[in-house]
């Protein structure tokens, strides 16, 4: 007689249908990973790597390194250093960043003019140029009384917003070689300001992402601003300058609008950042600023 279970069947799992197509996926984005690691190794030096230094400064086994630097060589990517031997980043790369160079203007130009139409105020866009800001762009304020100058003009560093929020991009050192330069050219002019007292203000703007100018340019027309680099390490202000008769009641509303640029930016405060690391990128990448 043929026995009944009283107890329910225990069943086998069924088993799960991996994807042959989703492990080929991964390999492919681990060669990308691993051939992007190997052009980063790459652009820190001129003379080129071997396929022994390369292997060691990606932690990858040379055999690995080998087959990659062989596909990027057959790409353009990557060319022979000479008869040294070793490897050097390829002419494709140059072509590659020519292409797809970012302009700042064009790509900062709908955030200042949205700011200037939201305070009414003048609006710059400026780059730090050897030893001054050179102003790039600007979008005129609708006050009957606003601070209004003209694309090209040339500002100095350290009595300036937009020049003070660049500084704080560099490191001291950089910035003190900058400063005293200044110091010295202008001197008398800036009052009894210090190398000192400009580091000093300097770390403050690192710590709040926002520099100003309080009549220390031109005497009524204060400013205020933010700094970023762009991806190709050039550094960039953006700066609001406001007649000094209403700078207090309009810093608060300006402030809060720049800090909200510098969100869309993809900005972080400076001091919790490498001064080289480029900020500007996740969007993409006059009178007194």
């Amino acid at each position: 007689m043929a026995k009944h279970s009283s107890g329910a069947q225990t069943r086998e799992p069924a088993p799960v249908a991996v994807s042959a197509g989703s492990g080929a996926r991964r390999g492919s984005i681990q060669v990308i990973a691993r051939a992007a690691s190997i052009l980063r190794a790459l652009k820190h030096t001129s003379n080129g790597m071997s396929l022994g230094q390369i292997a060691t400064h990606v932690h990858l086994p040379r055999s690995t390194v080998q087959r990659i630097v062989d596909s990027l060589l057959e790409e353009g990517l990557v060319m022979s250093a000479g008869p040294v031997g070793g490897f050097r980043l390829g002419p494709e790369i140059q072509s590659l960043a020519r292409f797809g160079k970012i302009d700042v203007v064009e790509a900062v130009r709908p955030l200042i003019v949205a700011l200037s139409q939201q305070t009414g105020e003048t609006v710059d866009l400026s780059v730090l140029r050897s030893r001054q800001m050179l102003f790039l762009d600007q979008i005129s304020g609708t006050h009957r009384l606003r601070a209004v100058s003209a694309i090209g003009d040339v500002f100095p560093l350290t009595v300036s917003s937009n020049g003070k929020s660049c500084l704080a991009l560099l490191d001291d050192e950089a910035a003190e070689t900058l400063i005293r330069a200044e110091l010295a050219d202008t001197k008398g002019k800036t009052g009894s300001r210090t190398v000192s007292d400009v580091l000093a203000e300097l770390a403050e703007i690192r710590r709040t992402g926002i520099a100003f100018n309080l009549d220390e340019h031109t005497i009524g027309i204060s400013a205020v601003g933010i700094g970023f680099i762009d991806t190709a390490g050039a550094r960039y202000s953006i700066s609001v300058p406001i007649p000094s008769a209403r700078f207090s009641s309009a810093k608060a509303g300006v402030i809060a609008r720049l800090l909200r640029i510098r969100a869309e930016l993809g900005l972080r405060p400076h001091e919790e950042a490498s001064h080289e690391r480029p900020f500007f990128g996740d969007r993409l990448a006059h009178c007194d600023g």
